[in-house]
């Protein structure tokens, strides 16, 4: 069996993977706040953690792999934006439309993250549905954990409000940043309010006006802190102890660590997770994305422009998922080029055996710069069955209709230029009287599948039954 190895944050090193259960791999990723289109920078983990979901199915086999990734669906920004559709005079209750804001921007994300070639996440034996949590669907699950964390003596109600007591955790709290309490009170950026016990203690629960969503719970009517979201979920669904836990490295601090606080403090017998893995942030042309420099856009932006979905992957997948990504439209323009001229080779070739070495670059910590580099050896050699299997590892062999329109443009434009070529080495044949080369050129764009007609008004090629793009790509 391959041996993967995963860099742990938790430990800062690289690890070999051994699995709780290799009959039952199981990995937890946080998903969006589900209030607008994913922008590219919401879908880098998407591709880079789908990456590592496809590994671990072919590694452990697809019906022994559990992959979770929730929805947050309880948000103030959703609320926002139902309450200003109510008051534009949509019918129904702020319930309802923050309902039907939710599904409808759920419905965007895994079309959108569809079109990259991604996966959805699945449990053994269950449907899609399920191992895409919502929020919503587990608050009798947050308020339970809420209430043994209060029993427990990690937790207090004050003022409406339940708030994780981080000193009751202070030896552990900060292993995963890297930081001590005493160095993240000084600075933070934290909440100040009169009724914390300590600076850094961070929300379960807080009340809810009339005007927004809420659920009743012992401390009144109110909704659940962020935090708590993933870690009940994630031991509803995947038990005290999992595999890997997953997302940006922006969720690091405070959203990963106040997991990891609130599910060991719940569950003492749990390691929670084991792995903790974390990709780097996603910059456009070497500058951070904003709205306000021009340079933000959603993945949905991209794919109504023309760029196909595989092309956005292939630009993620070139840089490994620890490093800062730097979306550059001539990183798109060379992914689209390349990509191209690979689905051009397929002809009549079938997937064989995965390479070895595509294999052993992905299980070294993902790092799929390499495979892509074996990918393009695969290329060059001409082993057509190699390269499509390593594509298909990698999410990569999929063609849209946008990449077929690009390719039947690029093949076009080929034959645009091999026609202006042939023209000119018959004219100069001609002038000569030395046919050679001409007849030459001309055996190899037949073998390349291509028609070619000559007559007094000049040459004209044409793509043939057999014809083979990258045959004449070669000519």
């Amino acid at each position: 069996m391959t041996t993967i190895k995963l860099h742990n944050t938790k430990t800062r090193k690289k690890e070999e993977f051994v699995p709780l259960d290799p009959a039952n791999v199981r990995m937890y990723v946080c998903g969006p706040t589900v209030y607008d289109r994913a922008h590219i920078g919401n879908a880098r983990p998407v591709v880079v953690f789908d990456m590592l979901y496809r590994l671990l199915r072919e590694v452990y086999g697809a019906d022994h792999v559990t992959y979770v990734r929730n929805f947050t669906d309880v948000d103030d920004k959703i609320n926002a934006t139902a309450l200003a559709r109510k008051q534009a005079g949509a019918e129904g209750t702020l319930e309802e439309l923050v309902q039907a804001r939710s599904d409808e921007t759920i419905g965007w994300y895994l079309k959108d993250m569809g079109e990259l070639g991604t996966l959805e996440p699945s449990i053994l034996g269950e449907s899609h549905e399920k191992a895409m949590p919502r929020a919503t669907q587990y608050i009798a699950q947050m308020i339970a954990m809420i209430e043994d964390l209060v029993g427990k003596g990690h937790a207090y109600a004050a003022e409406g409000h339940v708030l994780f007591a981080v000193d009751s955790w202070k030896e552990e709290y900060g292993k995963l940043s890297g930081r001590s309490v005493d160095d993240m009170i000084a600075g933070a950026r934290v909440e100040v309010a009169p009724y914390k016990k300590n600076p850094m203690d961070f929300v379960l629960w807080k009340p809810s006006t009339d005007d927004l969503p809420g659920w009743e719970s012992p401390w009144g009517r109110g909704r659940p802190g962020w935090h708590i979201e993933c870690s009940a979920m994630s031991h509803e669904l995947l038990g005290e102890s999992f595999d890997i836990h997953g997302g940006g490295n922006d969720l690091m601090f405070p959203h990963h660590e106040n997991e990891i606080a609130q599910s060991r403090c719940a569950h003492p017998g749990g390691e929670f997770a084991r792995v903790w893995m974390h990709n780097e942030m996603l910059q456009v042309e070497g500058k951070k994305m904003s709205k306000s420099l021009g340079n933000f856009f959603t993945v949905r932006d991209l794919l109504e422009q023309g760029v196909p979905g595989e092309v956005i992957r292939f630009v993620f997948l070139q840089t490994h998922y620890r490093k800062p990504m730097d979306w550059t439209e001539k990183k798109r323009g060379d992914a689209q080029k390349e990509l191209g001229k690979w689905h051009r080779m397929k002809g009549a070739n079938v997937p064989g055996a995965i390479p070895p070495q595509i294999l052993e670059a992905l299980a070294d910590d993902l790092n799929t710069p390499k495979a892509i580099a074996e990918l393009r050896k695969l290329a060059d050699k001409g082993d057509i069955p190699g390269l499509l299997a390593g594509m298909e590892i990698m999410g990569l062999r999929t063609v849209s209709s946008e990449m077929l329109d690009l390719i039947k443009e690029s093949e076009r434009q080929l034959l645009d230029e091999a026609q202006a070529n042939f023209a000119s080495v018959r004219e100069l044949a001609k002038q000569t009287k030395d046919f050679v080369e001409l007849d030459r050129l001309k055996a190899s764009l037949i073998d390349a599948g291509v028609e070619v007609r000559m007559s007094k008004e000049g040459v004209e090629l044409l793509p043939g039954p057999g014809f083979d793009a990258s045959k004449l790509e070669a000519v």
